[in-house]
């Protein structure tokens, strides 16, 4: 008689499961996937999707928040790949990315901000030590009068849209694309799937949602599945969901696009309030092909969507992600991009920055420079660094940032300026922007180069900022020549170490190569560095580490660790043999 209840039980246990059900007075478990095959759980984590942690008490002085550019805010795709055996993607390091690891000096000269967003401007001159080029740098300090005891972000209309696709089972520190091409033996830091950080990552994200918050969540293969509608997370239940999400397996092909239309679908259901800050989470393990640039596929409806007022954070999990979609995500207004290295320090992260990321405060700045002797010749900060002109940079997102004194984390964009003047003058900046509500301000400064024979820098924060640019320079120049066809092959001899170094700091977008090494959906190349840039990466490092010391700042260790590893690789002596680089696999 007891197995026959017993039986029972477990029969009506299962027909409910997945069934809308109410655990209390007013939550509700709305989760509405349902695998076709049934699902073991092997995964265990002690995580619940309480409500956001206090912050911890604020001082007496009250404390400004700062900003900082949309796009790519880490690198550490970068660092992953690195870590792992694998030559980086070109664009898994962006100066944006890179500044977004730091704090810099972003003082106002003689007053204090009360606006939403006030410029500050700084300027360094040096002779370059590779190149041996006169250089003229401007930086732009992204503050704000914004107080942090009084910043709250808006409530929140939130939807994850997460890839179930059959990759996504592969082991994080792997390549999928690796099955049918390359082998590269890893280091095996992180044993789980790609599947298993996700999923964790989502929990720990919605853990951050407050009563009045929404969340919805959309699930895509080949297909695209609503597994939970836009529901106010006061009445959900919580606990239930969050086990249906750790539940979740990897199946079927990828279909990026039906699962960002079924995600921006999910809106439908409710009317868009401006009280709303609207967004999509997506995460990923994708590498789309150039296809997905369309109006109707995947970039082409983030814009659209962004032009709605629903923004997107895109969320690159795995060694193997392609950021080179990045250069087309970051142009999105409201758009950002993080890299998951881990659940355990992606949940660090949303606990101490997650009301930052989910609130774009500044839209549409456009900074004009008014000069008779200076044009703008490079712009390092800012996914629209090609939007810049000889007298105009753009951006299309500021987000809000931590702060440290005068110091703001990401808190920099940094221009190279051509002089194409005689004599020195005053240069006029003049800034316009727009709020979330589609205000429009402006304000105007100006800046001027100290008239020194050598080299100077007007404070830390600008200083900090060509050093860190120098070192993105180097490694982007690296990535793209050795991905030309997984060989570099930089040849060293003494007569061109002038012309090596000199390309080495070149920006890398001005380069010959640059068109060629855009390529998706390619397959990993082993890490290894030549004898030439072996010998560059000593003379780098060497710079790099006189003017850390300068700058007495230990934060700047975390380039030089990278420099270290590099160097520490076996060089590859340079092979003069033709390579067969075809990447097409049947």
């Amino acid at each position: 008689m007891k197995k026959i209840l017993l039986t029972l039980l477990v029969i009506s246990l299962t027909l409910l499961h997945g069934m809308t059900k109410r655990t209390g007075s007013n939550q509700v478990d709305d989760w509405e996937y349902n695998a076709t095959e049934e699902m073991q759980d092997s995964r265990s984590m002690s995580v619940t999707m309480a409500a956001a942690p206090v912050p911890k008490s604020m001082s007496i002085a009250p404390k400004k928040i700062g900003l900082a550019v949309g796009g790519a805010k880490d690198t550490e795709n970068f660092e992953a790949n690195i870590d792992n055996g694998y030559l980086p993607k070109y664009d898994s390091i962006t100066y944006e990315g890179q500044f977004y690891n730091h704090f810099f000096d972003t003082s106002l000269k003689g007053g204090t901000c009360q606006d939403l967003f006030c410029p500050s401007y700084s300027t360094a001159k040096r002779i370059n030590p590779f190149s041996k080029e006169e250089e003229y740098f401007l930086s732009v300090g992204l503050n704000s009068g914004i107080n942090e005891k009084d910043f709250q972000r808006k409530k929140l209309n939130l939807v994850v849209v997460l890839d179930i696709s059959g990759s996504m089972g592969a082991g994080f520190d792997s390549y999928y694309y690796d099955q049918s091409g390359n082998r590269v033996e890893t280091n095996e830091k992180e044993s789980k799937k790609k599947m298993q950080i996700a999923t964790e990552s989502i929990v720990a994200m919605l853990a951050h949602l407050k009563d009045d918050d929404r969340a919805g969540i959309v699930l895509f293969d080949h297909n695209a599945y609503r597994a939970k509608p836009l529901r106010l997370v006061g009445d959900t239940d919580r606990e239930a969901i969050r086990d249906h999400i750790l539940e979740l397996e990897e199946r079927g092909g990828t279909d990026w696009s039906a699962g960002y239309e079924e995600g921006v679908k999910l809106f439908d259901d409710i009317t868009l309030d401006p009280a709303y800050e609207n967004r999509i989470v997506f995460l990923t393990d994708a590498m789309p092909n150039r296809g997905e640039l369309s109006d109707d596929k995947l970039f082409g409806m983030a814009k659209k969507a962004s032009e709605k007022g629903i923004h997107t954070t895109f969320i690159g999990v795995g060694v193997d992600f392609n950021n080179d979609l990045v250069e087309y995500v970051s142009k999105t207004k409201g758009a950002n991009y993080f890299s998951v290295h881990s659940s355990k320090t992606f949940k660090e992260l949303l606990d101490d920055e997650f009301d930052y990321m989910v609130t774009p405060l500044v839209y549409d700045l456009t900074l004009k420079l008014d000069s008779r002797q200076y044009d703008i010749e490079g712009v390092y900060g800012s996914p629209e660094a090609k939007l810049a002109t000889g007298e105009i940079m753009k951006v299309n997102t500021l987000f809000p940032s931590k702060t440290e004194g005068d110091e703001t984390k990401g808190g920099v964009v940094l221009l190279k300026l051509k002089k194409v003047g005689s004599g020195s003058d005053d240069i006029k900046l003049s800034v316009s922007y727009t709020d979330v509500n589609g205000k429009s301000f402006s304000n105007s400064g100006s800046a001027k180069f100290e008239n020194y024979k050598g080299s100077y820098y007007y404070n830390g924060g600008i200083h900090k900022a060509i050093l860190v640019s120098d070192y993105v320079t180097v490694m982007k120049n690296w990535i793209m020549d050795a991905r030309a066809g997984c060989n570099d092959q930089v040849k060293w001899v003494m007569e061109d170490y002038p012309s090596i170094m000199k390309r080495c700091t070149v920006f890398p977008p001005k380069r010959p190569l640059f068109p060629t090494i855009k390529t998706w959906e390619r397959s990993s190349c082993k890490l290894k560095v030549s004898e030439g840039y072996q010998k560059l990466f000593y003379t780098f490092k060497d710079y790099y580490e006189k003017e850390m010391n300068k700058l007495n700042d230990r934060s700047l260790e975390k380039e030089l660790d990278i420099l270290n590893k590099l160097l520490k690789l076996k060089a590859e002596p340079f092979d003069p043999k033709p390579i067969d680089d075809w990447q097409f696999r049947k």
